[in-house]
């Protein structure tokens, strides 16, 4: 299996004698959006890290767009088009919301120039900035310090963060988390404008949230994969209620 936008094949990775991902073979396709769902401990985020570069892995082989990036670092993925969000935001809490994504569009576009470019290229990380700010509905608040956000607006920065590198693949790691009940709609609808043409693999807790948001749902439970298929689909599987879903299927 290697078509997808993002694949892995057989992909291990080991903590001292535990196998926290076990041998994960998959493709994510274009344009689609992944639910990866599981108990704790399953091996999702481990997973997502190692997609990502963020965990070394025991063997195995990551591909984005059928090139194998492997040994690529965390760096050279996000240059290659794998975006990623952390389950922790990280945000410069005391600049503003436009303050904190031009830094980070600058730091995309010129991680090794100096500061005095251009004043043309500037203007260019600040549209950029700007066209973020409005994909994830944040401009009214382009000027609030980012620590007087609330907590769902936090997570959208963090996310509009992660689409400063113009990503082709998305990785979230639990974009919701933290959000309240009154910001729930505005996040979910978040999640569905940022898939435009992207593919996005999602981990999220709120089983409501994943099963209305998923083109396809990916379970794992102790570092394997169980089973993988539509929202419908996993609802009905008998395996997966029993590892994971329980009652509330």
């Amino acid at each position: 299996m290697t078509g997808g936008a993002l694949s892995c094949e057989n992909i291990q990775v080991s903590f001292g004698g535990l196998k926290a991902v076990n041998d994960v073979t998959y493709d994510f396709e274009p344009g689609r959006l992944y639910g990866l769902i599981g108990p704790n401990g399953a091996g999702k985020t481990t997973l997502m890290n190692a997609l990502s570069g963020h965990a070394a892995l025991s063997g195995g082989r990551v591909r984005l767009d059928g090139r194998d990036v492997t040994h690529l670092s965390v760096h050279r993925r996000t240059r290659s088009g794998l975006g990623r969000s952390f389950q922790i935001t990280k945000i410069f809490a005391g600049m503003s919301v436009l303050e904190n994504l031009q830094i980070a569009a600058f730091a995309h576009r010129y991680r090794l120039q100096p500061f005095w470019l251009p004043a043309s290229r500037f203007a260019a990380v600040r549209q950029q900035a700007e066209r973020v700010l409005e994909e994830v509905g944040l401009t009214a608040l382009a000027h609030r310090p980012a620590e007087y956000l609330s907590h769902g607006d936090q997570r959208a920065l963090e996310v509009g963060l992660s689409l400063l590198s113009e990503p082709r693949v998305l990785l979230l790691d639990e974009p919701l988390a933290g959000v309240g009940h009154d910001q729930l709609d505005r996040a979910i609808d978040l999640i569905r404008q940022i898939v435009k043409g992207r593919t996005v693999l999602l981990i999220e807790h709120n089983m409501d949230v994943v099963m209305q948001v998923s083109d396809e749902i990916v379970v794992m439970v102790q570092g394997q994969l169980l089973a993988s298929g539509s929202p419908g689909d996993i609802r009905a599987n008998a395996a997966v209620r029993a590892a994971y879903l329980g009652d509330e299927a």
